[in-house]
């Protein structure tokens, strides 16, 4: 279980606690030498570097309040996300299919704090219902316009609501359900700190030695060298930070680096697919320097199930 009692004498928690605050240190170091010793031009990335000294410690602080508070700050997350999607895609003026959507975050959300009712862990109780979330939100979506009695224009919104609802409802949901695994200070830490370092190396790799589209139509400044430099810091990473999971073997390690390497970039490109399509550049202006809530938690949709269920797969969540 997680509480700030429980975090102050976890040696994970406390490991991360000095490990951020260093890397933001360092990072802000070399941004004053390029700056103001080499005279380059940052441009935005000084905006950039500044929203990471208020998101960092927010998340550091979340995670140490336990494990209601990261479950509400998913879920919290998963709505403004969601709102942003909505707002993009025209799909907020119809507040049935929007609503829809929001009870299906909030009941993942619920499913993540469940507690079985014979008194057992939260794990054994909330994960049936958790899986089975999809179901009955899709079947939801798809009652709405038979209960409305409309047959015209409603593909498109079911649709739009479904991608919404299982995209950014229930698949970046799974960063709240860790909070339910005996070791959640590892796996969180981990997996939050790991995927974000994923997008700075490739964004740094892109810039030093992009040369290569990567998908020129979708995300243009995306490069394969920037790609598969992050690639290359995602598959040390797990073995650096050992730590998090004492318990993974070399097979663990592996699938871990490619599916914070690989399904950061995929979460990233899916959300650039969507923007292109409805011709926007940011989800959103609520982060300076990195645009909405969805741009910045795209890589953790992808990272959190795959994680999760290879975690699951291996050895008991409880």
């Amino acid at each position: 279980m997680m509480s700030p009692q429980i975090a102050l004498h976890d040696p994970v928690f406390r490991a991360y606690l000095l490990i951020v605050p260093v890397l933001l240190g360092l990072g802000g170091a070399v941004l004053g030498f390029l700056d103001w010793g080499l005279r380059k031009e940052l441009g935005s990335i000084w905006k950039t570097y500044r929203s990471w000294l208020v998101i960092a410690p927010v998340a550091l602080l979340v995670v140490f309040a336990g494990r209601v508070p990261v479950i509400i700050g998913v879920t919290l997350l998963s709505i403004f996300g969601f709102k942003e999607f909505a707002r993009s895609s025209g799909l907020y003026r119809d507040r049935w299919m929007a609503g829809a959507v929001y009870a299906g975050i909030v009941a993942v959300g619920i499913a993540s704090w469940l507690q079985h009712p014979r008194g057992e862990k939260p794990d054994t109780g909330g994960y049936a219902f958790f899986m089975a979330a999809p179901v009955f939100i899709i079947a939801l979506i798809l009652l709405i316009p038979i209960l409305r009695n409309r047959a015209r224009g409603e593909l498109q919104k079911m649709s739009l609501s479904i991608i919404g609802f299982i995209y950014i409802g229930w698949m970046f949901g799974h960063l709240g359900f860790l909070a339910n695994a005996t070791n959640a200070y590892g796996f969180l830490c981990y997996i939050i700190f790991a995927t974000e370092l994923n997008d700075v190396s490739a964004f740094i790799f892109g810039k030093l030695f992009g040369r290569h589209p990567l998908r020129s139509e979708i995300s243009p400044n995306k490069t394969w060298e920037g790609a598969l430099g992050a690639l290359a810091v995602s598959m040390v990473l797990p073995w650096l930070l050992r730590f998090s999971f004492p318990f993974f073997g070399a097979t663990q390690l592996i699938l871990t680096g490619l599916i914070v390497g690989i399904g950061g970039l995929f979460g990233d490109l899916s959300i650039s697919v969507i923007k292109r399509e409805v011709g926007t550049k940011d989800m959103g202006a609520m982060i300076p320097g990195h645009g909405g809530i969805l741009d910045r938690i795209d890589s953790l949709i992808y990272v959190a199930p795959l994680f999760m269920h290879m975690a699951k797969y291996y050895y008991p969540l409880e």
